[in-house]
């Protein structure tokens, strides 16, 4: 598939913001979690089982979402794949990248009621 070249480029941030806005529009709340920039590099400030923890976690009614967000050709680490095969159990679960938020998969999830 062919992306238009906005997606194609579009980093983890930008595909961020434009999943929470959509989210938004569509009444989930959402939680983000962001890692910042500091002396030692990137660090998301997790304790205990933390580290890998979804980068979007969204409720709607009864709907529970965890979404790992990556840039095209991000890598899903054994931590994040451990704590969505968990939280699998509890609700959706998905992994998104700039191509599905280039094919609609992405507004489709979050427009979606059970």
């Amino acid at each position: 598939m062919t992306l238009p070249s906005a997606a194609a480029t579009m980093s983890e941030a930008e595909l961020s913001d434009c999943v929470v806005q959509t989210a938004r529009l569509f009444g989930w709340r959402i939680c983000l979690v962001r890692p910042a920039r500091t002396a030692h590099g990137w660090r998301t400030p997790f304790g205990a089982d933390g580290v890998g923890w979804p980068d979007i976690t969204a409720v709607r009614g009864d709907q529970l979402l965890f979404a790992e967000l990556k840039a095209e050709k991000g890598k899903v680490t054994p931590e994040q794949q451990a704590w969505l095969d968990v939280l699998a159990n509890v609700g959706t679960t998905a992994v998104w990248r700039p191509a599905q938020w280039a094919s609609g998969e992405i507004e489709a999830v979050l427009r979606s009621r059970p």
